[in-house]
């Protein structure tokens, strides 16, 4: 792919991982196993509650065109085709779940140096045209994400968004929810050698006129252990440390804690990820 201002979804992207990737109150275990021909399948259990959710996920590349079919248990057959750079800079994406008829979508994005683009249409006889663009360079990039229900004739989102990068520093400027509410972030690196890092989201809700803010920060305690941590204006703590026993096999333990209700039980998660 070319270098650029990237997809709209990438805009606060690295904030957005800092601050809530890999947390979580289930225990989830993952397997991953390939087979002589090169197919990928990855089995999958997560346990909420009471509730024990499933899935298999299998997954075969050849040449540029990379096949994923997953089936969970509500039965649910789920597939994605994705074809990478038909032409330059281009990639192809159909995907569709059975027995859902109005899931089937066609994505189309497209990367440039100053540009990048993604626009997809739903299968159905009265689609959702979904239209995202990005325009800019590595260091400042501006753009748009807007839906619109051909059934009804109404826009059912429209968000813009601005990001700003340098060297070890990236902020981000959201409007979303059809201009409802505002979300800044900001991601700085403070010690590559050791992936430190410190990250801040501010969102507020003009129709509440409420702000939710959530700081975090991450740390390599060595090459295969890394911590993280954050906590919200709502008094909520988390925190995780994740260690990669072999490549690519990760073992995640992360809790919560709400100190305005410390009387309460933490909530705690457990993550394991395996693969050969």
């Amino acid at each position: 792919m070319v270098k650029g201002p990237g997809l709209y979804t990438d805009i606060g992207k690295k904030t957005r991982d800092l601050l809530n990737r890999d947390y979580q109150a289930d225990h989830k275990f993952t397997i991953t196993t390939f087979s002589p021909t090169g197919v990928a399948i990855t089995s999958s259990g997560t346990k909420k509650g009471e509730l024990f959710l499933a899935d298999v996920n299998t997954q075969l590349k050849r040449n540029n065109v990379t096949t994923d079919i997953k089936v969970d248990t509500n039965s649910n057959l789920s597939t994605t085709i994705a074809v990478d750079e038909p032409a330059p800079g281009l990639k192809a994406i159909l995907s569709f779940k059975v027995p859902d008829q109005r899931s089937g979508k066609l994505e189309l994005q497209y990367l440039h140096d100053y540009a990048g683009i993604s626009t997809s249409i739903g299968l159905t006889a009265n689609p959702i045209v979904n239209f995202s663009g990005v325009v800019g360079t590595n260091a400042t990039a501006i753009g748009t994400d807007v839906s619109f229900d051909t059934k009804t004739g109404n826009f059912t989102k429209y968000n813009a968004g601005i990001s700003f990068t340098n060297a070890d520093l990236i902020a981000a400027l959201t409007l979303n929810d059809k201009g409802d509410s505002l979300n800044a972030s900001y991601y700085h690196t403070v010690k590559p050698l050791t992936n430190t890092a410190v990250g801040a989201e501010v969102n507020h809700c003009f129709s509440s006129n409420e702000n939710t803010i959530t700081v975090g920060t991450q740390h390599a305690l060595d090459p295969l252990t890394t911590v993280k941590a954050r906590i919200n204006n709502q008094g909520k703590v988390n925190a995780l440390i994740q260690h990669e026993w072999r490549p690519k096999s990760l073992f995640t333990i992360s809790g919560e804690v709400d100190t305005r209700a410390i009387d309460k039980s933490a909530k705690f998660g457990l993550a394991l990820a395996l693969k050969p």
